[in-house]
């Protein structure tokens, strides 16, 4: 019999799956593709939103989760967990009209974020008005202005 999958092996937090921290498109695309689904069409959705609304959108996995940024700093990441994908907004307390309603543990006070269980809990507009919000001031790591 095969060894469970990272799947079968979460506990229902952060998924399990062996990922390895890297810069770039490719990183990211790789971890997308190995979420079940729906955890696989919701990460999509959200990196081909990211991919309209940033201009000169910058890619990684870190942690195990996609992380986004447009040259200073990361300031939105996606992660897969067993029943949903977590989308938080760094500084998202802060800077974000609507405020999402998730403050994610271990993330900072400031990060907020949604909790998408199914593709019809996205909401695209909304998404890309975050996501134009967030990236108007240096994100994490980001240099100072």
């Amino acid at each position: 019999m095969p060894p469970p999958s990272a799947w079968e092996r979460s506990s229902g937090s952060a998924v399990q799956i062996e990922c390895v921290a890297a810069v770039g498109d490719k990183p990211v695309f790789a971890y997308i593709a190995t979420l079940p689904q729906p955890q696989r069409s919701i990460a999509e959705s959200i990196d081909t939103i990211a991919a309209q609304t940033l201009p000169d959108l910058q890619r990684s996995v870190k942690w195990g989760m996609a992380y986004y940024g447009v040259g200073d700093g990361w300031c939105l990441s996606s992660g897969a967990f067993a029943t949903h994908v977590k989308l938080m907004f760094f500084n998202g307390a802060t800077l974000l009209d609507p405020m999402p309603p998730v403050t994610p543990v271990g993330m900072g006070k400031a990060t907020r974020g949604v909790e998408l269980k199914s593709l019809g809990d996205l909401d695209e507009a909304q998404v890309a008005e975050w996501m134009r919000q967030i990236t108007s001031v240096p994100g994490v790591g980001g240099k100072r202005r």
